[in-house]
């Protein structure tokens, strides 16, 4: 009977101790995401604001809210062409995802299921060179492009987006090798070809993996600055919407533009934002592994 009283306040103690780390943990993480959220809440803020277009302001919350910033973005295009810049992205980052997200499934399928010499070596030579930042080979690709007649073009950022994408392949290749080889065989038996394996069977039961590896191809270029300021240099038509962003917060600018900069940056989170939401449940099944059993 002491035993049991024992057990049951050594258990009651520890479902209280248990109570206050959760606590503990729950609380940090509000305190976390309050503070990721406030530079957010302060972008949506200073975009709506109305009054005045200066970066810095005696107050927080504007004293008129308006929406002529968003407005302004699309018809005042004399010395920002925004509505040109955004289409560009857009261009350059379906373009580069449809490729990436075919050559890095394509790679990884052929490491994970096809047996051939050196492909432990092609494999260890893939994963190192990902390791480098794409950043130290700017300049030689910027004159490899200008070298062929590509540069300050938007096929130009279309190549180099998505011209390594193989390099990414090992979290394709793990969740392949979740996937049941018995369906290989099956299908081999039944007379499908090797590529009619792959696009007819593997990829169906492969969704996961296909919007994890489509949505880090499609947010990539669509938030990148260095290259195309690099590869565009003075293309003002070319620009994308990093790129052109950045101009309006220049010394020159920054006034009188900071307001529609702010508009211009909650519009180009929007699209990422919805498609996050939209692919969620894909993006943490390609990481985890959730390839259809059986």
């Amino acid at each position: 009977m002491i035993r049991q009283i024992e057990q049951v306040g050594v258990t009651s103690s520890m479902k209280k101790r248990k109570r206050a780390v959760n606590t503990s943990i729950y609380a940090l993480l509000s305190a976390l995401s309050v503070i990721w959220l406030l530079p957010i809440l302060w972008l949506v803020i200073s975009s709506l604001r109305g009054e005045s277009t200066n970066m810095y302001t005696e107050y927080i919350f504007p004293k008129q809210l308006t929406l002529g910033n968003y407005l302004k973005l699309f018809t005042d295009t004399k010395l920002f062409s925004f509505p040109r810049w955004y289409l560009n992205t857009l261009f350059v980052a379906v373009c580069s995802c449809v490729i990436t997200t075919m050559l890095t499934l394509m790679v990884a399928y052929t490491y994970s299921r096809l047996r051939f010499k050196w492909r432990r070596g092609l494999m260890n030579i893939s994963l190192v060179l990902g390791m480098f930042p794409g950043f130290m080979s700017m300049i030689a690709v910027y004159h490899f492009m200008k070298a062929i007649g590509l540069d300050q073009s938007l096929a130009a950022l279309i190549i180099v987006y998505s011209g390594g994408a193989a390099l990414g392949y090992y979290v394709a290749k793990g969740f392949f090798d979740t996937v049941p080889k018995a369906l290989d065989e099956a299908a081999t038996i039944d007379g499908c070809t090797r590529n009619g394996i792959f696009w007819k069977i593997i990829l169906p039961n492969s969704l996961p993996i296909i919007g994890y590896t489509a949505l880090t191809a499609f947010i990539a270029p669509w938030i990148d600055f260095i290259f195309v300021s690099v590869i565009m240099k003075d293309n003002y038509a070319n620009y994308t919407v990093a790129k052109g962003l950045y101009m309006m917060i220049d010394r020159e600018h920054i006034n009188a533009y900071y307001t529609r900069f702010c508009a211009g940056a909650v519009l180009v989170a929007i699209p990422i934002t919805l498609l996050f939401i939209k692919m969620q449940r894909f993006y943490v099944s390609g990481v985890t592994g959730g390839a259809v059993k059986g």
